[in-house]
Parts: C-alpha cells; sequence; structure tokens
C-alpha cells in the first residue's frame, strides 16, 4: 500500500510517498505554488500516477500540543486535498519537522541557501517516516 505524505506550505508543498510496501519513503517532489487548488491538483495527479491509497498531511501544532494559528488553514486545505484526490488525509502532527529537515540537510554538507530547494521533500519524507512507524506498531 502506497502512503503520500504532504508538507503543505505557503510557497513550496513536500511529498513523499512509500515504496508499495508501505515501509519505506520512496518517492519525494517540490511543488512550487501559492495557489491552493493547483497544489491540490498535482497531488491528486500524483495519487493517480503512484498508486496511493492512503495519505498523510503534516498538521501545526504548539509545542505544548495545542492547534497552531495556522490550524483551521490547513484543515481547509485538507478538505480541498479529499475532494481532489477522494482520500481523506490523516492530520499529523509535524512539531519540529521543518528544524529536523533543515538539520539533516546541514549535515549532509548542503549549504543553507540551498535548502530551500529540498526541505519541503525532507519534511514531507520525516512525516512519512513518523507515520510509517507508528502504524507499525499499532496492533
Amino acid at each position: 500500500m502506497r502512503i503520500m505524505a504532504i508538507d503543505y506550505g505557503d510557497a513550496r508543498t513536500g511529498v513523499a510517498i512509500s515504496d508499495p510496501t508501505g515501509l519505506l519513503a520512496g518517492h519525494t517532489e517540490v511543488i512550487h505554488s501559492r495557489k491552493p487548488e493547483a497544489v491540490a491538483d498535482r497531488l491528486a495527479a500524483l495519487v493517480r500516477e503512484h498508486g496511493v491509497e492512503e495519505l498523510v498531511m503534516g498538521f501545526p501544532r504548539n509545542m505544548d500540543g495545542t492547534e497552531g494559528p495556522r490550524a483551521q488553514l490547513y484543515r481547509e486545505f485538507a478538505g480541498r486535498v479529499e475532494a481532489a484526490c477522494g482520500l481523506r488525509p490523516v492530520l499529523w502532527d509535524e512539531r519540529r519537522t521543518t528544524v529536523e529537515a533543515h538539520g539533516i540537510l546541514h549535515a549532509s554538507g548542503k549549504r543553507m541557501k540551498s535548502h530551500k530547494k529540498t526541505v519541503d521533500a525532507v519534511a514531507a519524507a520525516l512525516i512519512l517516516e513518523g507515520y510509517l512507524a507508528r502504524r507499525r506498531q499499532a496492533p
């Protein structure tokens, strides 16, 4: 079962898609668009192209676990994604994923200036990895 993770953002949206077994992150991509409808359309195309059966989307929470100020915007976008893809995204706590993604890119020798190009895809891969790990733990 292929699972797709979404790291939604104002200008860029990171995407990571699992391998067919649903155990590892595989394909990654960054969608460069500020238009939610264009992002949702591209996500729907990726769902079709890769045979995705489940969606997980990063959801903004504060460090104390309460919903962040952008939570309503993300809920609305999740509804748009569901309408475009026919799959309801699982909202997944994305606290610290972008910080961790920057750390991974920095540790790999990438210059800060070049992080913009890939940080969203790395953050999506971290969301996917966390979600896949939780699925493996479930009874």
